[in-house]
C-alpha cells in the first residue's frame, strides 16, 4: 500500500469546496482554503499545493459521494492520474461518533482524517466510462417519465363522479400529454439500446444477464449500470449486500437473539427489481419454482424463501459474465 504524506479532505457542495489539509507528521497544523466548484477552482487546488511543497502525487483527495457535485472532481482526478476515494456519506458521519455543530471546514477536516484513520480500508475510485454515465442518466429520466405516465393516468379515477362535460376536457388535455410522455419514453429507451449496441463489451454484458430467467431489459441495464460494467464488485456476495439482499446476523451475548435479517441500508431501485425478477422467475424456471415450493413445504417464511431466490439470480448474473456465457439450464437434462 502507498504510504501518503499528505490528506486531503474536501466538503463538496453544489457552489463551493472546502479543502482541508493534513500533513501526517504534524496533525495538529491544518491548511484550510475554499475554491469555487468548478474547472477553475478545482485546478487551483493543485496549484496551492504545489505552492506549499507539497507533492500532488503523494496526497490522498478524499471527499464525499455527492452525486453530480462531486463529477467534475472525480474526472479531474483521474484524467491527471491523482489517487482519490470517493466514499458515502453515511460512512464518514458514523466514523465521527458523536458530535456537536456542524461546518464545511470542521466536514472537511473530518473526510480528511477519515481517510488517514481508515486508509486500511482504502480502494481508489473511478469515474464509470461515458456510457455508463449516460445510462445512468437515461434511466433515471425514464423512472421520471413511467412515474409521470402513472400520475396522469389517474385521473380516470374522476370518471362517473365529476359531470361528463368538465370531464370530457380533462381527459382530452390528459390523453394528448400521457402520449407525448410515452412518446418521450420511447425515444429514450431507443437511445438507451443504442448506447448499449454501439459498445460491444456492454453489449455482450447485456445479454449474457438477459438470458438468465426472470431477468428483463431494464433489469438488464440497470445490473450494468450498478456495477459500472460488473466492474465496482468483486464478488456477487457483495453485490448481494449493496441491494439489500444479504442476511446478517443480530445476536448478542446470551440473551440478545434477534432475527437473522436483511438491512434498510441498499439500492432500493435494485432490490425493487429484484423482487419482480425473483416473481417472474416462479413463472417461468421450474427449478426455482419448485426449491420455493421446497422450502414452503418445510415451513419457511414466503419472503424469506423469496430473499434467497434474489440472491440465487444475482449469482446467475454474475457467473455468466464471468465466464462469459449465456445461462444454461441445466435443470432440463437432471434425470
Amino acid at each position: 500500500m502507498k504510504n501518503y504524506l499528505f490528506h486531503v479532505g474536501i466538503d463538496v457542495s453544489k457552489s463551493k469546496l472546502d479543502i482541508v489539509i493534513l500533513n501526517i507528521n504534524s496533525l495538529n497544523q491544518t491548511a484550510h482554503f475554499i475554491v469555487e466548484n468548478n474547472s477553475k477552482g478545482i485546478k487551483s487546488i493543485i496549484n496551492y499545493l504545489q505552492k506549499n511543497e507539497i507533492d500532488p502525487t503523494t496526497s490522498l483527495f478524499c471527499f464525499e459521494s455527492t452525486g453530480v457535485y462531486s463529477y467534475p472532481l472525480s474526472s479531474f482526478f483521474l484524467e491527471n492520474k491523482f489517487d482519490y476515494w470517493v466514499v458515502p456519506a453515511i460512512e464518514i458521519k458514523r466514523s465521527k461518533g458523536f458530535s456537536r455543530g456542524k461546518n464545511d471546514k470542521n466536514d472537511a477536516k473530518d473526510i480528511a482524517l477519515y481517510s488517514l484513520r481508515n486508509i486500511d480500508k482504502l480502494t481508489l475510485s473511478s469515474v464509470a466510462e461515458k456510457e455508463i454515465q449516460q445510462l445512468k442518466l437515461l434511466f433515471s429520466e425514464r423512472e421520471k417519465l413511467v412515474k409521470a405516465i402513472l400520475l396522469f393516468k389517474s385521473s380516470s379515477e374522476n370518471k362517473g363522479f365529476i359531470p361528463k362535460d368538465i370531464y370530457k376536457e380533462i381527459a382530452l388535455i390528459n390523453s394528448k400529454t400521457i402520449q407525448n410522455l410515452k412518446n418521450s419514453l420511447k425515444a429514450i429507451e431507443k437511445k438507451m439500446k443504442s448506447i448499449i449496441n454501439k459498445n460491444e463489451t456492454l453489449s455482450k454484458q447485456f445479454n449474457l444477464v438477459k438470458s438468465v430467467p426472470g431477468i428483463g431489459e431494464q433489469t438488464a441495464l440497470y445490473f450494468i449500470i450498478a456495477t459500472k460494467g460488473f466492474k465496482s464488485f468483486k464478488t456477487w456476495r457483495k453485490f448481494a449486500c449493496y441491494s439489500g439482499v444479504a442476511p446478517f446476523e443480530y445476536s448478542s451475548g446470551s440473551s440478545v437473539r434477534g432475527k437473522t435479517k436483511v438491512n434498510h441500508l441498499a439500492d432500493k431501485k435494485m432490490k425493487s427489481l429484484l423482487q419482480m425478477c425473483s416473481m417472474t422467475s416462479l413463472k417461468y424456471d421450474p427449478q426455482l419454482k419448485e426449491y420455493y415450493n421446497k422450502k414452503k413445504a418445510e415451513g419457511k417464511n414466503s419472503m424469506l424463501v423469496l430473499n434467497n431466490i434474489r440472491c440465487k439470480i444475482i449469482s446467475r448474473v454474475f457467473a455468466v459474465v464471468n465466464r462469459e456465457t449465456p445461462y444454461i439450464n441445466t435443470y432440463k437434462f437432471a434425470s
